[in-house]
């Protein structure tokens, strides 16, 4: 599919959307490139390597020519002569399919980077039974048309080559009737290979083309809409809605908690009407005063009737219960700079009279 066929698609891929879409082995890679640039390694090789192949060849041909008329054939000659050949089909073939493989894994690995998935092998059943709708992509979609062009401008790259190749040798044609067999030889070794090359300049381009398209074909595919965006900074943000539920429980478990502790406290700091702040002190807990529960307004006399409701001491200290309520969390002792005017007020205390 060319472009974006969906015009609410206007964003470009998050980092979200590339990994999984990589994760499906769908990736931005062009075809054509592994497949000219292995062609032209593959000539360049047989071209630096054009004199071990002659050393082989003619081997093989001056065994059969010149050997074989007089070789008496019995099992061990046999498994002799397979493993000579097996050798040198071997040396002829090996070397050549390692290099092209090697370039072929070289050109799709700078592509697409280092990715291993099974995905793409998956058969998807539901296609298969979706003929029409295959046939209607394969002969009219403009992708099928794209690709149609890019055959024939290959195939017109090849068919040209040869052509032009032989025009500019055609004056060398008749000395090749005095030539022996090994100038023939060199003489069409050297047309092919300029043919190959004259070829493979176009075909090179159209493939450089093809990974330009490609890659503009993918980023446009993947694009998204405004929609999914913000879906998936919610998913990966957290859904504000359930934040809010989430923060609103935990409220909730800790003012539960608080007025459970609010028993063991040994004075309740107020404003006195909107600030209140409970206290306790146990040297064997912390070295200072510590804070069970603090609240403003309708907490603040909620924690005031579980204190009478307790016979816990009520103080009424404005600036010291603001400044309990503003510099100090629930669980936290008082710090330094409140011990006086706290010490002051658990000094009054029946429980710290005796103690004191």
């Amino acid at each position: 599919m060319i472009g974006q066929d969906d015009p609410s698609k206007t964003e470009k891929a998050t980092s979200k959307r590339r990994d999984k879409q990589r994760g499906e082995g769908n990736v931005a890679k062009g075809q054509e490139i592994p497949k000219v640039m292995t062609l032209l390694v593959g000539v360049l090789f047989l071209r630096a390597t054009i004199g071990f192949y002659h050393n082989q060849f003619t081997e093989i041909y001056r065994w059969t020519f010149l050997e074989a008329i007089n070789f008496q054939l019995d099992k061990s000659m046999a498994y002799s002569l397979f493993t000579w050949g097996l050798g040198k089909l071997a040396l002829l073939v090996v070397p050549l399919m390692l290099v092209l493989a090697l370039m072929s894994f070289l050109s799709m690995r700078l592509q697409v980077g280092a990715l291993w998935t099974s995905k793409p092998l998956q058969p998807k059943f539901g296609k298969l039974f979706n003929i029409a709708n295959g046939i209607k992509k394969l002969m009219l979609s403009p992708d099928a048309l794209l690709k149609l062009c890019k055959s024939l401008l290959q195939a017109m790259a090849v068919a040209i080559a040869p052509y032009i190749v032989i025009k500019q040798e055609l004056p060398n044609l008749l000395p090749l009737f005095h030539a022996n067999v090994q100038g023939i030889i060199i003489f069409i070794l050297s047309a092919g290979y300029k043919m190959v090359c004259y070829a493979l300049v176009p075909m090179l381009l159209i493939a450089v083309a093809d990974l330009v398209y490609e890659r503009w074909n993918y980023e446009e595919q993947i694009k998204m809409t405004k929609d999914e965006i913000k879906d998936e900074r919610k998913q990966a943000e957290g859904d504000p809605r359930i934040k809010q539920k989430q923060r609103q429980k935990m409220m909730e478990a800790i003012t539960s908690r608080m007025f459970q502790d609010i028993p063991k406290a040994d004075v309740v700091i107020t404003n006195p009407t909107h600030y209140a702040v409970a206290l306790q002190y146990d040297p064997l807990k912390a070295p200072a005063p510590l804070v069970l529960a603090k609240g403003v307004n309708k907490v603040a006399e909620r924690i005031k009737e579980v204190a009478r409701e307790n016979s816990i001491p009520i103080e009424e200290n404005r600036p010291l219960a603001q400044a309990l309520y503003k510099q100090v969390e629930i669980g936290e002792t008082i710090p330094e700079e409140l011990f006086q005017a706290v010490a002051a007020i658990l000094a009054k205390l029946e429980k710290f009279k005796h103690r004191q």
